[in-house]
């Protein structure tokens, strides 16, 4: 497998047909009208008897936000990696940026000169649907792996060593996340205070959502070794925040807040705040609801235009990558209600956005994974220069 280190010049592309979504059907045609959260909308529940991710109804749109000026520079890309399959998510050790495949279960090294290499497998992986090699976060010279295994979700974490870089003994810090073929959150963080973040699918059990004795429909937050941290909402509980559908962003602004991107069914995809011990709706709600008791997002999207996974947070900017909507959303945390959209589909769904050490937006494409369009030289680690 090899790197190419090119620049390519950015050019428009024309509308595809519509991707599929995490965990959705496609609808022939969707209507991409996304009122503004603060608005008294959708203060009726979503049906619990509506067929799963059904056809979203039609609303009236609202004004669009005033346009803001970018913070990224897109004149030229640079295809940091290709031949990718099924990539997921990307962690960096130091300067090495580390890279799993869903499907595959393997940890990928990324040299920096034009070559990927094999650090390791991770053993156990049972891929399927959505499941499989999920998340991977970097925490003290070890690997944390988010990964689907045999009827559930785990957490366990690796010792990186030698030279060329190889895959320790694994050790389990969190086990029984529950799983499903879908819903399965995967994404994992490690916050400014230190500690890990988690997002949990509801694996296709609605009402586990908001019901704190259950670990799927959260995001969860734990210690390095799986422990559950004293000051967390709950005593002696991971739960962080409820009532979620199917988490696959967080991210921290430099004041601390905490952001976190969700899937939607059919009505409304979400960027949330996250509050400790916050109830986000899910099944009651989707979307900006107003109702007491009830965090609504600071924006949201109709699907089609949308199914945010990774966040990152640069600066005063926070960026989404999205896979049925086949663009990059670019949020500016000053007015965290309005955004800007690139890359409109030009590379097909994509799943993660990284900042890298040295200040470069990486956005990781997954045509691969069974609901895109592959293109030869698919999937594609592109970066981004900043201003």
């Amino acid at each position: 497998m090899a790197i190419a280190v090119t620049a390519v010049a950015l050019a428009a592309c024309g509308p595809s047909s519509p991707p599929t979504g995490e965990g959705r059907t496609v609808p022939a045609s969707s209507a991409s009208t996304a009122p503004s959260p603060s608005a008294p909308l959708d203060s009726a529940s979503p049906s619990p008897s509506a067929p799963l991710d059904s056809e979203s109804p039609s609303r009236a749109p609202s004004a669009e936000p005033s346009p803001q000026p970018s913070a990224l520079v897109l004149d030229e890309r640079r295809v940091v990696a290709e031949g990718l399959d099924a990539p997921w998510s990307v962690a960096f050790l130091g300067a090495t940026a580390l890279v799993s495949e869903r499907d595959s279960g393997r940890i990928l090294e990324l040299d920096g000169e034009g070559g990927v290499r094999e650090v390791g497998v991770i053993p156990g992986v049972r891929a399927g649907g959505e499941g499989g090699l999920l998340g991977i976060a970097v925490h003290d010279g070890m690997l944390y792996a988010y990964f689907t295994a045999a009827g559930e979700n785990r957490i366990e974490r690796f010792p990186l060593d030698g030279d060329p870089l190889a895959l320790g003994s694994g050790e389990t810090v969190l086990a029984g996340i529950p799983a499903a073929g879908n819903h399965n959150g995967g994404r994992i963080a490690f916050g400014p205070d230190g500690m890990l973040y988690a997002t949990a699918g509801d694996a296709g059990d609605r009402s586990s959502a908001r019901d704190p004795a259950a670990l799927s429909g959260k995001i969860l937050r734990m210690t390095p070794d799986g422990g559950v941290p004293a000051d967390n909402p709950y005593p002696g509980s991971l739960v962080y925040s409820l009532g979620h559908r199917n988490p696959q962003g967080i991210a921290w602004a430099q004041d601390g807040t905490m952001y976190a991107s969700e899937f939607g069914q059919d009505t409304w995809d979400e960027l949330n705040v996250i509050e400790p011990g916050g109830d986000y709706g899910w099944p009651d709600v989707e979307g900006a609801a107003g109702r007491a008791g009830l965090i609504d997002p600071v924006q949201q999207w109709a699907p089609a235009d949308a199914s945010p996974s990774g966040i990152a947070i640069a600066g005063d900017t926070l960026y989404i990558a999205n896979l049925r909507g086949e663009r990059l959303r670019e949020v500016p945390l000053a007015d965290p209600a309005s955004s800007i959209e690139h890359l409109v589909a030009e590379e097909g769904r994509l799943r993660d956005v990284v900042v890298t050490p040295d200040g470069e937006l990486w956005v990781l494409t997954n045509n691969t994974d069974g609901r895109g369009e592959p293109r030869p030289e698919d999937d594609r680690i592109l970066g981004f220069a900043r201003r």
